[in-house]
């Protein structure tokens, strides 16, 4: 197991490098962030000095690695634009970002596992209507999804905001209300994909030879389901969890633009257009951390469920 994660480790520091070097040559290759900054009614003169104190006239390469240098040291730079600290931006940004991925995460992972143990269980039309509703689930556009959800729910019974976000701490209620709508829209895809992957592995489990051996010797059927079924059905499962939570996190940060919640999606949306490499590259740094913490969680789950995992 220790070779695994160390394996993980390895690859998830290359992907850290791979990752914030592209960003950096694709940021260089957006117009002038000096042009932005100072408008267009700059002189030539003075898009110059403000490129030498951005460092924009040194070579890409070795910008890449100052700033690789200082993001070690846990220092992600200075906003161009705000003058803020990045670290103190995404900070106050991460909190919004994860509650929305964490919640929808949850909704997807109840939902989708009950369903699918539910079709794999009862068959026939039971079997039938998840597979539908999976189907329907894939099939509808999210965004769709968004504007009925609001017109119906905000709109039209008023019993919940459309927009905006309250923090936990200030609020339990009003943090929870500003989020149903948001996970709602971004969780009906995911609850089909979960459902339908649990559903096929349970059923596949459940032709085996020894669940067969163990009906056989009188073994209560929920003892069965709960300790072997699921033991040997998890792992897809669970796989296909960590994969909806990524999907989740990246269309959580178009999601929040549709209800004006204030996470990563609209600092990335912000420094993007107006060429603020370091939150730029700040956001794309957490986003990656966070893949490669979930992957790897998922991946020490699944080891512990199947050890034949760990030795790979």
């Amino acid at each position: 197991m220790i070779g695994f994660i160390a394996r993980r480790s390895s690859s998830a520091v290359v992907l850290l490098l791979v990752v914030s070097a592209l960003t950096f040559l694709l940021m260089d290759l957006l117009p002038d962030p000096g042009q932005g900054i100072l408008g267009v009614s700059a002189t030539d003169e003075q898009l110059a000095a403000k490129r030498a104190e951005l460092g924009l006239d040194r070579p890409v390469v070795l910008r890449w690695l100052d700033w690789l240098g200082a993001a070690v040291r846990g220092d992600l730079g200075t906003s161009w634009t705000t003058g803020l600290r990045v670290s103190d931006s995404i900070g106050t940004k991460l909190p919004v970002t994860l509650s929305l991925t964490l919640t929808a995460t949850l909704v997807c992972a109840v939902l989708g596992i009950a369903l699918g143990l539910i079709a794999a269980i009862r068959r026939g039309a039971v079997d039938r209507s998840v597979h539908v509703l999976a189907v329907a689930g894939f099939a509808v556009p999210g965004l769709w999804v968004g504007i009925l959800l609001v017109t119906v729910f905000a709109v039209r019974l008023e019993v919940l905001p459309a927009t905006g976000y309250v923090p936990l701490a200030e609020s339990p209620v009003d943090w929870a209300r500003s989020l149903v709508l948001p996970v709602a829209t971004i969780a009906v895809a995911g609850v089909a994909a979960i459902a339908q992957q649990t559903r096929n592995a349970v059923a596949e489990v459940l032709e085996r030879d020894y669940i067969r051996t163990l009906r056989s010797r009188g073994l209560p059927a929920r003892r069965v389901l709960f300790v072997h079924v699921l033991r040997n059905a998890t792992p897809p499962a669970l796989t296909v969890v960590g994969l909806q939570f990524i999907g989740l996190f990246g269309g959580a940060l178009v999601i929040e633009q549709i209800f004006a919640l204030p996470g990563l999606g609209s600092l990335a949306i912000g420094a993007t257009s107006q060429s603020d490499v370091p939150t730029v590259q700040g956001v794309v740094l957490v986003g990656v951390c966070v893949v490669v913490t979930v992957n790897l969680a998922v991946d020490l789950a699944t080891g512990a469920l199947d050890p034949k995992v760990g030795m790979r």
